[in-house]
């Protein structure tokens, strides 16, 4: 313990896992494994999801020395005029995938703890690792989606519970992470006998773990047992300060109630041009004259907030609007100064990183490339 506190993140950069590197702002995408990406819109140029264009961001994101690519776990698509989300490629083989293709980024498995048993789940994600030579990490998600938990033959359990199963998935993942030879494990969820899985992950004691739990039982989740803890920004273009107290709320909670350090991300959305005019006349292009409204209204639905009488009308129209134009990610729109400007302010109210998206994923990706990145390397930034 270094001042009362974890030595994980230590242990971590020690490691020199791309997350934890020392750039002042992090960066990774994603989406990039599924149709839409996180565009819900039938404008000109939104990423397909096939593995070929998949792969061509992975490799960008690696070019520009991104410290993430974490894919989405979805099973099925939400309907609507795009069907949005439904073509995808599986998390686990996906990552291996770009693994083996990539070299420097941090690459992520998004797995629904309901479909996966723990022992494979670990299996898989260390030989990711070796794949990678030390890169993969887990974003765990403990199983909203209750269409999806149907394909499977799984019962959506009470909200609160999931959290029980997803700790008891976790401690086992640890338990053969850090084991040499056998296991046993017996819980409420999970009976293991001389269990065991060899080789063992290249990171040691075991990989980067992640979650984006926002309820109270999932930020406890998160705080107790993840590196890395991805946040909501809240709806649009809010103060600041309000994204600044998420961030802060969620690390006072790692460092008060279990002692840890914990690196926090969010997510945005791009959308840059050549003046801050015609950017915002692309966003309104591409979501209302372009977006999958019923799409919208599908996806906020299957997340139980659809039909929800307290939310405002004009709040809930909102809500679909920032998920049809990037997964609800905070709004960065303007020139390539403007988007240097409000990366480097995320950064510096405390987000570790901020996982990014792009309406036009392969061509505004590349214009970032080409314009952006520069500005953030000047600044020092990156």
């Amino acid at each position: 313990m270094a001042n009362g506190l974890s030595t994980r993140a230590d242990e971590l950069r020690d490691a020199r896992h791309p997350v934890f590197s020392e750039r002042k702002v992090r960066l990774g995408t994603f989406g990039t494994n599924v149709s839409g990406g996180c565009a819900m819109s039938t404008v000109d140029g939104v990423f397909d999801g096939s593995w070929d264009a998949g792969l061509s961001l992975a490799r960008l994101a690696d070019d520009m020395d991104f410290e993430a690519i974490v894919p989405v776990g979805r099973w099925r698509g939400f309907g609507g005029e795009t069907n949005f989300n439904g073509e995808q490629q599986e998390p686990y083989a996906w990552a291996a995938g770009v693994g083996a293709a990539t070299e420097k980024a941090g690459v992520f498995v998004t797995s629904h703890v309901p479909t996966v048993h723990p022992l494979f789940a670990a299996k898989q994600l260390t030989t990711i690792d070796h794949i990678s030579h030390g890169r993969a990490a887990l974003n765990i998600v403990a199983g909203w989606n209750s269409d999806e938990m149907a394909m499977f033959g799984i019962e959506q359990r009470p909200h609160d519970e999931r959290y029980d199963v997803a700790q008891e998935w976790v401690d086992v993942m640890i338990k053969l992470w850090e084991h040499d030879g056998p296991i046993d494990f017996q819980g409420k969820y999970f009976d293991l006998k001389k269990a065991e899985i060899s080789p063992g992950p290249v990171q040691r004691p075991r990989p980067v773990l992640m979650n984006a739990g926002g309820s109270g039982a999932g930020m406890h989740f998160g705080a107790r047992n993840c590196d890395v803890i991805f946040v909501q920004p809240g709806l649009g273009e809010q103060p600041i300060e309000e994204v600044k107290a998420k961030i802060d709320t969620f690390k006072k909670l790692a460092r008060d109630e279990y002692g840890r350090e914990i690196l926090v991300w969010t997510l945005a959305y791009v959308v840059q041009e050549d003046t801050e005019t015609e950017a915002r006349r692309f966003l309104d292009h591409y979501v209302q004259e372009k977006g999958d409204w019923t799409g919208a209204e599908n996806l906020v639905r299957s997340m139980g907030i659809g039909d929800n009488q307290s939310i405002p009308a004009e709040v809930m129209e909102a809500m679909k609007y920032h998920f049809i134009a990037g997964w609800s990610g905070r709004p960065i729109v303007g020139t390539s100064e403007i988007v240097a400007e409000k990366l480097i302010e995320l950064a510096d109210i405390g987000a570790d990183g901020v996982l990014l998206s792009w309406p036009r994923y392969l061509e505004d990706m590349a214009k970032f490339q080409e314009q952006t990145l520069p500005l953030l390397v000047e600044a020092g930034a990156r």
